[in-house]
């Protein structure tokens, strides 16, 4: 949708052969450097336990508060996994990640973590549960970071598409947390997931045409040029989804782009597209056009 939203944006003259899925594609590789960079700050934070535990004992007139700072945090299960992760390794490397965390700002996260009952338990427990521990990255990323202003500003700064990502990197953290070891970072998304969406983006381009000849008439009083492009663009979507992508069910087609238009365009957004949709849907049924078949059965 966003690489769509920029090609419409585009000037006339501009897009040449290759463009849209070389856009497509820097879009994806940022969602991928956020990901990797989200993981990357829970390790600086955690990491950052060692350098207060030296700088503390190191003090000329140390207290005992100072020689019992605890670093449990650094050899956290689900930190050395992230750290210890050979790919992951590779993407700071590529992307140049290691060079961006603020050093202060790290410093700062840190002590508001260190002041939590969460953490003051954890440190406090001598057992390294697998429960514990994701408990304690998990209130890191929910509780610290993602709740700080600093941090999200950091974010916007340093990632042009924080914004429209945030949300999915929640979820994107909760299934690497429950499921690490089935993360390969130098593919974070999969082949699949990459050949529909170069193909679904190049199809909407192709038969961008044919989807506009089906959604105006259903536009009614509508003045086509006065809709919001972004539900003309998920309208166009939904539309080739229906006809030529044969494994997605109509109705989660339908679902998504709701959402989609709830989430990127105006409040009545939703209803519209929903409305446009179901009445191109049912024409498309009678006309024996819409032709789905079971994924297991590809």
């Amino acid at each position: 949708m966003q690489t769509l939203y920029a090609l419409e944006t585009m000037e006339p003259g501009t897009i040449k052969p290759g463009t849209a899925t070389s856009l497509l594609k820097e879009k994806l590789d940022q969602t991928c450097q956020i990901f990797t960079y989200l993981l990357y700050s829970l390790v600086r934070v955690a990491q950052y336990a060692e350098i207060d535990a030296q700088s503390r004992a190191s003090k000329h007139l140390p207290t005992a508060e100072d020689l019992r700072v605890s670093t449990k945090i650094t050899g956290n299960e689900f930190i050395d996994q992230i750290s210890n992760d050979k790919g992951f390794q590779v993407n700071l490397d590529q992307w140049k990640m290691k060079h961006m965390p603020d050093q202060e700002l790290i410093r700062k996260l840190y002590n508001i973590l260190a002041a939590t009952d969460t953490y003051k338990s954890y440190i406090n427990t001598p057992d390294r549960s697998k429960a514990s521990e994701k408990e304690l990255v998990e209130f890191l990323y929910k509780q610290v970071l993602i709740t700080n202003e600093s941090f999200l500003q950091h974010m916007e700064d340093q990632f042009l598409h924080w914004g429209d990502d945030a949300e999915m990197m929640g979820i994107l953290i909760n299934n690497y947390m429950n499921k690490p070891h089935l993360f390969n970072f130098l593919q974070l998304i999969s082949q699949e997931k990459l050949e529909y969406a170069r193909e679904l983006l190049l199809t909407v381009i192709d038969k961008k045409e044919y989807c506009l000849e089906l959604i105006k008439p259903k536009l009614q009083n509508w003045d086509p040029e006065r809709i919001a492009a972004v539900d003309m663009l998920l309208m166009e979507m939904g539309v080739c989804e229906f006809l030529f992508f044969p494994t997605i069910p109509t109705k989660v087609t339908i679902n998504e782009y709701i959402d989609l238009a709830k989430a990127y365009s105006t409040p009545q957004s939703g209803q519209f597209v929903n409305g446009i949709l179901d009445n191109i849907l049912k024409d498309l049924e009678l006309g024996k056009q819409i032709q789905k078949i079971d994924r297991t059965k590809k």
